[in-house]
């Protein structure tokens, strides 16, 4: 019972714990900053988000069509919709397995491409957040406060996602007759045919980065709704941080984590804490409750069925054998 209930339970009290102990530390100003707040900024901030999810859902297409998948943008976004809400509940990112489910139920797509194309998504995700925040520590020397652990998190990226494509590149050469390792050379073979020759590899890196740029400015607008200006590249070094911390799964959706490492980024940019609380606090919600419309939005366009899935996702989140059933 209690493996059952601390899957859930357990990451979201780490969430709740954070995020209570960063508001009750500016507890005292947080009203006299929401009354000063500009909320058309916060229409301008939904706009930009959406806007990043239809880019994110192009590319995904575009990962696709390398599988030799044919769909169209809007069902390429609506399944990274559905997924990334499970990822908002279940625990270790496992709601990206239902995006595997619907291109297997709606395209007859082998779980194998399912999984390659979640690879080549989350490689060129965590690689090029990283390159931009390489960027950002180039362009910020003023900032020289910087912990260690800033630089460690954006280089050990760089150099994994290299290792790795020296890595793919090489497996090429490879084969077995054991059959679990002749899928794994498969699943590389899927990957490499997805990302690595030069049209794709170009394509699917600068859509990356097109897409974290965007992410950048909703969080530069909800910036803006507090009249807060702050230097784009400092917010670039927020978003990068955030978003590279909330990758490791500890809570679900990075809530808690990802609000506190940006904020604390701003206010080693010399941000008011209240200010780089709010704004912190304030862009994930905004970037979570548009996921979570998507979402919602992209099960009842699928069908019953989808909707029968995620509720099957959501009891079953709750113990990891179940994510073992064939």
């Amino acid at each position: 019972m209690w493996k059952k209930v601390s899957a859930v339970v357990v990451p979201t009290i780490i969430a709740a714990a954070i995020l209570a102990f960063m508001l009750a530390r500016v507890w005292g100003d947080l009203i006299v900053a929401l009354e000063n707040a500009r909320f058309v900024f916060l229409a301008a901030a939904v706009v930009v988000c959406t806007a990043a999810w239809v880019i994110r859902g192009w590319r995904y297409r575009y990962i696709l069509q390398g599988l030799e998948v044919t769909v169209g943008t809007w069902f390429s976004t609506a399944c990274i919709f559905v997924s990334q809400t499970a990822n908002l509940i279940v625990p270790a990112r496992l709601g990206d397995l239902v995006r595997m489910v619907i291109l297997r139920h709606e395209k007859q797509t082998t779980y194998s491409r399912g999984l390659s194309s979640l690879v080549v998504e989350r490689i060129f995700d965590i690689t090029m957040v990283a390159v931009l925040g390489l960027l950002a520590l180039l362009a910020l020397p003023a900032l020289l406060n910087v912990p260690d652990w800033f630089v460690t998190i954006i280089v050990v990226p760089l150099v994994g996602g290299a290792v790795l494509v020296g890595f793919l590149l090489y497996s090429g050469n490879i084969s077995s007759r054991n059959r679990y390792l002749a899928m794994l050379i498969d699943l590389f073979g899927e990957i490499r045919q997805a990302s690595l020759h030069p049209r794709a590899f170009l394509v699917l890196g600068v859509s990356s980065i097109v897409i974290w740029l965007v992410d950048v400015a909703v969080c530069y607008v909800v910036a803006l709704m507090f009249s807060e200006t702050i230097p784009f590249m400092v917010v670039v070094l927020a978003i990068v941080i955030g978003n590279l911390v909330k990758a490791v799964p500890l809570t679900p959706g990075g809530v808690g984590t990802y609000e506190i490492s940006v904020a604390l980024t701003f206010e080693l940019a010399g941000v008011a804490p209240v200010s780089a609380t709010l704004i912190a606090v304030t862009d994930h919600l905004i970037k979570n409750l548009v996921t979570l419309a998507g979402g919602v939005a992209s099960i009842y366009l699928f069908g019953g069925w989808a909707l029968a899935l995620f509720e099957g996702v959501l009891r079953r989140s709750i113990t990891r054998e179940d994510f073992d059933e064939p």
